[in-house]
């Protein structure tokens, strides 16, 4: 039923936490757990190598080619349900894998399917999600099904899909400037050209263990080039909401995002708020 593709590159430890507390309390649904190794140097490859799972297998790459390593570990799946997950995901209630198919079988529309990030104020990942829920306003509750979705782009962090829709979709692609980039933007706006929505499970959650770290000189590239893009969409995205018309449109259809100021972890204060969870409370009559 479920293949789950692990990428990973010298973070053996919080490999061994998501083994053991993650991938170890899935469900028998579970029938695949492929490891792709990044050319890591810490020990990785040893630790894989002793595990006992037959469910798991360790490939050995002898390139770090950081995020290109999903299209290359998607094609060894076999299942018909696929599950991408970082290797800093520590966290999960027994079964969840379970949960995460079940709502993802009934919700038809949705074609990419997440747990939630259990809050942590040390780590990056949640905070972010929730001054993107309280202060911009993404990741709007809704009930499709009796299901509670927060709508939006769920990453690549623990996120489900069939296997006949990621190869509709034509499967992740690889970049070749900048291993380290997020394949799962572009493929998410080919798949909703298909009429697909994406979205977390707001009644599973998973822990996340991102802290700041320094990233790698090769990553500070794509988040400059990034960045730089992004800059480049603001401002036309500006020019266009100058005129009346145009903003009262997009208002009414929603075309694109208005800018928003950068992101800084720094000033953000979530304790000063309410939790995702009660902040979306009164949203719980929200309908598809």
């Amino acid at each position: 039923m479920i293949s789950i593709v692990v990428v990973t590159h010298n973070r053996r430890e919080l490999l061994r936490r998501c083994v053991e507390n993650v991938l170890a309390v899935t469900s028998d649904l579970t029938r695949q757990i492929i490891i792709w190794n990044n050319a890591s140097v810490d020990g990785t490859q040893e630790y894989l190598d002793e595990l006992d799972d037959p469910r798991i297998e360790a490939v050995h790459h002898h390139e770090n080619i950081a995020m290109n390593a999903r299209r290359q570990a998607l094609e060894l799946a076999t299942q018909d349900y696929l599950i991408e997950m970082d290797d800093d995901i520590v966290e999960a209630p027994p079964n969840w894998d379970e949960v995460l198919l079940n709502a993802y079988v009934d919700l038809k529309e949705f074609g990419r399917l997440a747990p939630f990030l259990q809050y942590d104020p040390t780590d990056t990942a949640s905070r972010y999600l929730k001054y993107l829920r309280e202060e911009l306003g993404g990741l709007p509750l809704k009930v499709v099904n009796g299901i509670r979705i927060f709508e939006g782009n769920p990453g690549g962090g623990c996120t489900m899909i069939s296997r006949e829709l990621y190869d509709r979709v034509g499967g992740y692609r690889e970049h070749r400037r900048y291993p380290y980039w997020r394949p799962e933007i572009p493929f998410e706006r080919r798949m909703r050209k298909l009429g697909f929505r994406s979205g977390f499970l707001a009644d599973l959650e998973v822990r996340h263990a991102g802290g700041y770290t320094e990233p790698p000189m090769a990553k500070r590239q794509y988040y400059r080039y990034e960045q730089k893009l992004r800059r480049r969409k603001d401002r036309v995205k500006r020019i266009l909401l100058a005129f009346t018309f145009v903003a009262n449109l997009n208002d009414r259809f929603d075309w694109f995002a208005p800018p928003a100021p950068p992101y800084d972890p720094t000033t953000y204060d979530p304790e000063a708020r309410k939790a995702p969870s009660e902040a979306g409370a009164g949203d719980a009559s929200a309908t598809q």
